[in-house]
C-alpha cells in the first residue's frame, strides 16, 4: 500500500512540475530582418541572443532575409496571411503595408513620454495620414546634407555655414559653386552621387530641391500629383537641377564614386550620412560638414529622411510579446549599438544627446539639427512606390538634357493613373 501511495505521490509531483514548466514556458514569436551590413547584423544576432538571455517570458526566433529580395517577400507573404510577429520595413513601404492591413497600430504600446523622446522624422515617416495612428518606429533615422572639403572653400573664399539657420542661401551656392569651379585642383564643384542611378536615391536625394521651392512629389492634401509635381515651383527646382549640371558643375555618373573623398577633384558632396567613414577617411581635418542650402525663394531649405523601421504586423497572434522586444532595441543604449555599427542617426533624442557624432557640438550634429527642423518625409502613401518610380525616371531624363516640364508631367500623369486605377486609395480617395 505504502509502495501504491508513494508512486501516486511520485506521479502527481510530476504532473505538477510539469505543468510549472509548461506554464513557464516563454511565448516564441518570428522576427523577420532585413541582412543589411555585416556589422548590422553582428549587432541584430547579439541583441537577440541579450533579450532572449534577460528574461523567460519571451523567446525570439530571427529570421534573416537577403535585402535583394526582402521587400518582395514580405508582400508575398502578406497576401498569403503568412507574416511573422515582427519585421522591419523601408520607411517609404510603411503605408502600402498598412492600405493592404499587414500592420497593426502600435499607440497602446507607446506611451506620451516614450512618444515625445522620439524624432519628429521617425513620428512622420510611421504615422498613417487616414487614421493618424502610429504604425512603425525606427532604431535610427538617415541624414541628407553638403559635405565640403574645408581647404578648397577657404581657398575660394566661401562662407562656412555652420548651423541649420546659418546655411547658404541660394545666391550663396550658387556663388559657391562658380568660386570653387575656378580652383585649379576641383573638376566639378558639386557631386550629386548620380553614380548611384536611377532609383530611390533619385527620390530621396533630388525631391528636397522641390520642396524647398515650395513644390513636391504629389499634392499631400488632395493626393494627386497633376498641378504639384509638375506646376511651376516643380519644374522651378528641376530646372535649376538641370542649369547645375549643364554649367558643367555636377560629376557625371561616369565618373564614379571617390571624386570627393578619393581623387578630391571634387569640392562639395550632396549625399547622406552613410559617407562619414569614407569621406573622413579621405580628407581628414578638411572635412567638413554644411546643412542643406536655402534654395526656395522664401529662403527653404529641406532635407531626406527616413529608414527602416519596425512594426507589427495583423497575423501577430502574440503582439505584446513582440511589441517587448520592440521596446528593447529601442532602449538607447540599445540604439546606440546599432547606430555604432551603422553610422546612422539615432531615432530617440536621449540616444543622440549620448552619440559622440550627433549631440551637439558633434561632427554630424547637423543631421539631427535638421531632422528636428526641416526632414520632410517621402509621401506615407500607399501608392508611393509608383511616385518614386516615375520622379526617378523623370530625373534621369533631365539628367539627359530632357525638357523638364514635359518630364514632370508625365510622371504626374503616370502617378495619377495608378491613383485612378486603385480607386483613389480609399481612405485617401474615394472609389
Amino acid at each position: 500500500m505504502r509502495k501504491i501511495v508513494g508512486l501516486l505521490l511520485i506521479l502527481g509531483l510530476t504532473v505538477w512540475a510539469g505543468g510549472l514548466l509548461y506554464a513557464q514556458s516563454p511565448t516564441q514569436i518570428t522576427v523577420w530582418w532585413h541582412t543589411g551590413k555585416p556589422e548590422e547584423l553582428a549587432v541584430m544576432k547579439a541583441q537577440v541572443a541579450e533579450f532572449n538571455a534577460s528574461q523567460n517570458e519571451v523567446a525570439v526566433k530571427l529570421v534573416l532575409i537577403p535585402e535583394a529580395n526582402y521587400t518582395d517577400q514580405v508582400r508575398a507573404a502578406g497576401l498569403a496571411g503568412k507574416l511573422p510577429d515582427l519585421l522591419d520595413l523601408d520607411g517609404p513601404t510603411m503605408a502600402n503595408f498598412v492600405w493592404n492591413g499587414w500592420l497593426r497600430p502600435l499607440d497602446e504600446y507607446v506611451t506620451p513620454q516614450l512618444r515625445s523622446d522620439f524624432l519628429p522624422s521617425i513620428l512622420a515617416q510611421g504615422t498613417y495620414p487616414p487614421d493618424g495612428k502610429l504604425y512603425a518606429l525606427g532604431v535610427f533615422d538617415s541624414g541628407l546634407a553638403i559635405w565640403g572639403n574645408r581647404k578648397y572653400l577657404k581657398e575660394a573664399g566661401v562662407r562656412i555655414p555652420t548651423s541649420v539657420n546659418d546655411a547658404w542661401t541660394l545666391n550663396e551656392f550658387e556663388d559657391a559653386l562658380a568660386k570653387l569651379a575656378a580652383l585649379p585642383e576641383v573638376k566639378w564643384p558639386l557631386d550629386l552621387k548620380l553614380n548611384y542611378g536611377a532609383g530611390e536615391w533619385f527620390t530621396y536625394g533630388f525631391s528636397p530641391i522641390l520642396q524647398a521651392f515650395g513644390g513636391d512629389l504629389i499634392n499631400r492634401t488632395t493626393w494627386k500629383a497633376e498641378g504639384t509635381l509638375d506646376g511651376i515651383s516643380s519644374v522651378l527646382a528641376m530646372t535649376l537641377f538641370q542649369h547645375w549640371i549643364k554649367k558643367g558643375w555636377v560629376v557625371p555618373a561616369s565618373a564614379g564614386d571617390d571624386s570627393f573623398y578619393g581623387k578630391k577633384d571634387a569640392a562639395l558632396a550632396w549625399v547622406g550620412h552613410w559617407m562619414w567613414d569614407p569621406h573622413k577617411k579621405g580628407l581628414g581635418d578638411d572635412l567638413v560638414l554644411l546643412p542643406m542650402p536655402k534654395l526656395g525663394a522664401g529662403c527653404r531649405a529641406a532635407t531626406g529622411m527616413g529608414s527602416w523601421a519596425w512594426a507589427i504586423t495583423s497575423n501577430s497572434k502574440h503582439p505584446g510579446a513582440a511589441w517587448k522586444f520592440l521596446a528593447f532595441i529601442l532602449q538607447p543604449n540599445q540604439i546606440l549599438k546599432m547606430t555604432a555599427a551603422n553610422g546612422a542617426v539615432p531615432s530617440r533624442k536621449s540616444a543622440i544627446a549620448q552619440s559622440a557624432l550627433y549631440r551637439p557640438g558633434g561632427p554630424l550634429s547637423i543631421f539631427a539639427d535638421q531632422l528636428k527642423t526641416i526632414a520632410v518625409p517621402r509621401p506615407v502613401y500607399p501608392g508611393y512606390p509608383t511616385i518614386t518610380s516615375a520622379f526617378a525616371t523623370a530625373v534621369k531624363n533631365i539628367v539627359a538634357g530632357a525638357d523638364v516640364y514635359t518630364e514632370l508631367h508625365k510622371a504626374a500623369v503616370k502617378i495619377d493613373q495608378d491613383i485612378a486605377d486603385n480607386d483613389g486609395y480609399p481612405p485617401f480617395g474615394k472609389k
